[in-house]
């Protein structure tokens, strides 16, 4: 399998499990969703938040890779995070919607990755403002593994609430055989 395919097994992963979560958390009432349950980021809908948060902040970061992928070019059509942890929507419904088309554009944006792209150095700076200089691969992978996570702690939470969200492992994405990624 080749680091393309193991990204767009990713892509495909999370845009599966975050129908899940958010099929679940829709079913919530919004007290509920929205109770501190002491998590990171607090309660689930802050978690799922979060994970939006940090996917348009690393997307904006990849915007400086030397392949000018197109499909970044729709970054424009998502909010401008102003903290890791603030809400970007006060309804759920438009943070639901949001992450749909978040998950749409990383597909996209994996289809149109190559192979040689992936070894690129990436400069961008951190939250703080510092500098970094990193290899785009890497740097795509931690983006698939900090989704995997928070999605982590917000099924944490649900257990909590005595909600089952069902499977959430990988194992059921990953193909049979390599061809029918």
């Amino acid at each position: 399998m080749s680091l393309k395919q193991q990204f767009a097994l990713m892509a495909d992963y999370n845009a599966w499990m975050n129908i899940e979560l958010y099929t679940h958390a829709s079913k919530l009432v919004p007290e509920t969703r929205r109770q501190d349950m002491g998590a990171f980021f607090g309660s689930i809908e802050s978690t799922l938040n979060h994970i939006l948060v940090a996917d348009i902040v690393w997307l904006r970061r990849f915007e400086s890779h030397p392949s000018a992928f197109a499909t970044l070019k729709n970054l424009s059509d998502f909010p401008h995070p102003e903290s890791l942890g603030r809400l970007l929507f006060d309804e759920f419904t438009l943070l639901h919607e949001s992450r749909k088309n978040m998950d749409a554009l990383l597909i996209r944006f994996i289809e149109e990755t190559d192979e040689q792209d992936y070894d690129v150095p990436l400069h961008y700076r951190n939250s703080k403002g510092m500098p970094f200089t990193k290899p785009f691969g890497p740097l795509l992978m931690h983006l698939f593994n900090h989704q995997t996570h928070h999605r982590g702690q917000a099924s944490a939470l649900f257990n909590q609430l005595g909600v089952d969200i069902g499977v959430t492992d990988l194992l059921p994405r990953i193909p049979d055989q390599l061809k029918a990624m």
